[in-house]
């Protein structure tokens, strides 16, 4: 049985493991010419590319679907049944863009495997050919081992991920943070953060574990501010430049706590501690080096942190605050174009996400404060 720790000297990420799973793969069933896996986001009902191995043609990437609305999907979903399809020119329609793509990639027979653990659904396993009838009662026996360890493989990523995830929130909510920074704030500029991600796939090649994790760790942007005294977190009043400098140092106590909790419990091959601590440090840096903790400008300042930046300037401003009513969609885009202008945020993510307003107005709508603001 091949393991997927067996791939030193490649990529260690999931997609270099999937990668040298193919491989592997290649010697038994040289006619599997991908293997793609799809998240699944319950809360939005989506289906999300995330990692895939394709031997030649286009990769798509960047792409989600509702899995209410295929019946095939979904009943795989909850039975855990497999599904083969001998001849797809003949039973698939194009009403999906994954259909068209697979159409259009020439893909002529495929086999779907659902991707379970401990009992929840995280997604599918999609391996497809462009040979008819290639996945034969025996290759798929072999296939299901293989779907095995891949699943394997991502639910120990997310359950490592989780992990540190759920440590740092067990400490937030210890603290008055909880008070400052609602849920229902860091889940919208969280999948703001992924709605940016997700439209700079293709301009900037991004890849789609990229786009998961800048939406895993987006919430924890401001998790320093736990090592702020409550004198100064809870101030109501304007701070004094004393305080001022102490209320920017959240941003490397933030780094530094995040990085020993991801040495401590361990980030697996996924390897995106870098995407984690770089939100949690430089989130407040300014392209024109105005920002801090350490005035980077331009590109010195990583992409995840510059799309968290906007994420977060923008929910600020469109949600309601004690001192401050919620801004209208249009006035916030405004308000991020003139920052633009003054050259401190990207006007690419600022672009990414206008381009995306639909998307926005679900988003604000789906998770809107439980309760107003009170004066």
């Amino acid at each position: 049985m091949v393991n997927l720790d067996e791939g030193a000297g490649l990529e260690t990420t999931l997609s270099g493991h999937l990668n040298f799973l193919h491989e592997r793969l290649s010697v038994i069933a040289p006619d599997v010419e991908r293997i793609a896996c799809a998240l699944y986001d319950a809360d939005e009902d989506l289906l999300k590319t995330f990692i895939n191995s394709t031997r030649s043609g286009h990769v798509i990437r960047g792409y989600q679907y509702r899995l209410s609305e295929s019946e095939s999907l979904s009943y795989l979903a909850e039975a855990n049944e497999t599904r083969v399809i001998e001849d797809i020119p003949a039973a698939l329609n194009t009403e999906t863009a994954h259909s068209r793509y697979v159409l259009d990639e020439g893909y002529l027979s495929s086999f779907t495997v659902p991707m379970r653990y401990r009992g929840a659904f995280l997604g599918m396993i999609f391996f497809d050919s462009r040979t008819y009838g290639t996945f034969t009662p025996d290759l798929q026996r072999e296939l299901t081992l293989y779907a095995q360890l891949i699943t394997a493989g991502v639910a120990s990523e997310f359950v490592a991920i989780r992990s540190i995830i759920g440590t740092i929130h067990v400490a937030r909510d210890l603290t008055e943070l909880r008070d400052i920074e609602t849920g229902a704030h860091l889940e919208r500029m969280a999948r703001y953060a992924r709605l940016i991600a997700r439209g700079l796939v293709e301009p900037l090649d991004l890849t789609d574990e990229f786009v998961e994790a800048v939406f895993l760790f987006a919430p924890l942007h401001d998790i320093g501010k736990i090592g702020i005294p409550d004198r100064i977190l809870l101030k109501p009043s304007r701070l004094d430049m004393d305080e001022w400098e102490i209320m920017r140092t959240h941003t490397t106590k933030g780094r530094a706590m995040v990085d020993t909790i991801a040495r401590d419990l361990g980030m697996g091959a996924l390897n995106r501690e870098d995407v984690m601590g770089n939100i949690v440090e430089l989130h407040h840096e300014a392209l024109n080096g105005s920002g801090y903790p350490y005035g980077l400008e331009g590109e010195q300042i990583p992409l995840e942190a510059r799309i968290v930046s906007v994420a977060d300037i923008f929910d600020a401003l469109t949600s309601a605050r004690p001192y401050k009513p919620n801004w209208a969609i249009e006035r916030a885009f405004d308000e991020l174009d003139r920052l633009v202008a003054a050259g401190r945020i990207d006007g690419r993510i600022v672009s990414a996400l206008a381009a995306q307003e639909g998307e926005v107005a679900e988003v604000m709508e789906r998770h809107a404060e439980a309760a107003a603001w009170s004066a």
